[in-house]
């Protein structure tokens, strides 16, 4: 009787390292790598290669888990002393609102330095910080920063990126058709600051930008 006893728990005990041995082999084939659910500010980021050059500090040095882009946005109003404070509400809301209309995030805060100094230069109440509707005929007001910035970048990825106007030079071509060249250049400057986070680089390292890069294709 004893044997038998002996017997029967050595087969229960076999059989239940043979299931647990199983069930182990089973969750590691099946494992799958973690995931991480994307924030509504990041749905439309950088490239995910370090695509900058050595030693620089920009958007795509940033770790795929991370969206820099408001802290960039932030730092260039803070550096230049814009008015558009609080420099967080207004950084996170020029990126959302690019994200919005799948529009590169630096194209708006560029513009804005080249035609008004980053709002510090507009027509007195119109909240119009991007020379927008600006003319002889009379001047596009709005009753918010929020308001006109979201109006502009509607408008620039309706009336222009989605037509092929989709770099600075050729924006410059119907926003601006009188410009020499300055215009585009400036622009390409403040997107270049942007994009490695430092206003020497902006000026050493800017070129046509490419403003589908950080888009949605």
């Amino acid at each position: 009787m004893q044997k038998l006893l002996l017997c029967l728990s050595w087969f229960v005990l076999t059989v239940a390292l043979f299931v647990a041995n199983a069930s182990a082999v089973r969750l590691l084939t099946h494992k799958r790598p973690l995931e991480f659910a994307p924030s509504t500010a990041s749905t439309v980021t950088a490239p995910l290669e370090n695509t900058s050059p050595v030693g620089s500090v920009g958007i795509s040095t940033i770790l795929e888990a991370q969206d820099a882009r408001p802290e960039i946005i932030a730092e260039f109003l803070k550096r230049h002393d814009s008015p558009l404070t609080p420099y967080e509400h207004f950084a996170k809301f020029i990126v959302d609102t690019a994200d919005k209309y799948n529009v590169d995030y630096r194209l708006i805060p560029a513009i804005m330095m080249q035609e008004s100094n980053l709002c510090k230069a507009i027509p007195p109440g119109s909240y119009n910080c991007l020379g927008f509707g600006i003319h002889a005929k009379g001047t596009l007001t709005f009753d918010s920063y929020e308001e006109s910035i979201e109006r502009a970048t509607r408008e620039l990825k309706a009336n222009y990126i989605d037509i092929g106007l989709t770099t600075p030079e050729e924006i410059m071509t119907k926003y601006t058709p009188g410009s020499n060249g300055s215009w585009a250049a400036s622009v390409n400057q403040w997107i270049a600051e942007m994009e490695y986070n430092d206003r020497a680089k902006g000026k050493s390292e800017k070129s046509d930008a490419d403003l589908t890069v950080y888009t949605a294709q």
